[in-house]
């Protein structure tokens, strides 16, 4: 029997009898990180790391929910269960369970270099290994976050020095931050979108030292931006929202801007292709890492990268999900939360 079952809710562990990151209502839930499709609302009771918590109550409001720290072991019904690092975005973590001398590990979603801000990745050991493959393809291939920094920070020197507004389309959490973390010590303005704002004051009220930002109000002169910079989530572009910025350049922060197409598919001016999960390299770095017997891989191209991996000598399976990996806001503008859309008038 394994220590893990995919099931229509989730990954359940029934030896513990709770589910990793369901998308349905459960008792009893292990969050590895408080993006939507791996953090939902209805379930009775929530366990995710310390950084997360603040997180998850702004996404999911008055939940029963537990913290732990990395490294830090519990043990439900007999299952000990330990949260490690994953790097993908502030709190997130990878889920280890270990029971009858078997290592499971649930990687959540994951990014092998160091933003940060994130928290650095770190290899588990397990028997078997639950792995995203957003990006599992060899064409994905990062360039080190210090060269797109740069590249960002050129661009907005280029923009200001054109009387633009510079529009950094971010997803709303992790993206959005490292953003900032490239800009805090460019002479400019940061105005946010309300969904980031949002976001943005959580982490202030939890202790993290971010710059120095404004909210997009209805009401803020549109000089204010002129020369300046705006962060928007993938929702607001090419909303009527956007035009209190004219005259602006947009630039799109995603690993799919790796493929120079989808620049032009965007009608963006810009791309940058900073992911918060790992490229095909790092995958295979982790999975190598883990010295996994055999890798379960979900979202993204897990056809490829289980393919791959069985080409090589490690057993490897995919598994459908309702994962949907990184920047869905651009792909599913429909589910735009009722916030969004009012900060968005």
């Amino acid at each position: 029997m394994p220590l893990i079952d995919f099931t229509h809710k989730g990954l359940y562990c029934a030896a513990g009898d709770f589910y990793i990151d369901p998308w349905q209502p459960v008792n009893k839930a292990i969050i590895t990180h408080a993006h939507s499709d791996h953090a939902r609302w209805g379930s009775n009771y929530y366990l995710c790391h310390e950084a997360s918590l603040p997180l998850l109550k702004l996404r999911l409001g008055d939940i029963a929910v537990e913290s732990i720290q990395w490294n830090e072991s519990v043990n439900i019904n007999g299952v000990k269960v330990s949260l490690h690092p994953a790097g993908h975005i502030i709190g997130s973590s990878q889920i280890r369970i270990e029971y009858n001398n078997e290592v499971w590990v649930v990687s959540g979603d994951y990014k092998i270099e160091d933003d940060g801000i994130s928290g650095k990745f770190e290899p588990v050991k397990c028997n078997v290994f639950i792995s995203e493959s957003t990006f599992g393809l060899p064409i994905y291939n990062w360039k080190p976050q210090e060269e797109i920094f740069q590249n960002i920070k050129d661009w907005i020197s280029d923009n200001r020095s054109a009387g633009r507004t510079s529009v950094l389309i971010a997803y709303s959490l992790g993206k959005a931050q490292r953003v900032m973390q490239c800009i805090k010590d460019a002479d400019v303005k940061i105005f946010l979108h309300g969904a980031i704002w949002n976001v943005h004051q959580t982490l202030l009220d939890a202790g993290y030292d971010l710059p120095v930002a404004e909210r997009v109000l209805p009401g803020t002169p549109k000089e204010h931006f002129k020369g300046n910079i705006v962060i928007a989530p993938p929702s607001a572009d090419g909303t009527p929202w956007m035009k209190k910025f004219a005259p602006y350049s947009v630039g799109v922060c995603s690993g799919w801007m790796q493929v120079r197409g989808n620049v032009r598919r965007r009608n963006a001016d810009a791309g940058f292709a900073l992911s918060d999960h790992a490229d095909w390299k790092g995958l295979l770095d982790a999975v190598k890492a883990t010295g996994a017997e055999k890798v379960f891989a979900t979202h993204g191209f897990q056809a490829a990268f289980s393919r791959y991996l069985n080409e090589n000598g490690i057993e490897a399976a995919e598994v459908k999900t309702e994962f949907r990996g990184e920047e869905e806001e651009q792909e599913k503008r429909s589910t735009t939360s009722e916030q969004e859309r009012a900060d968005e008038n």
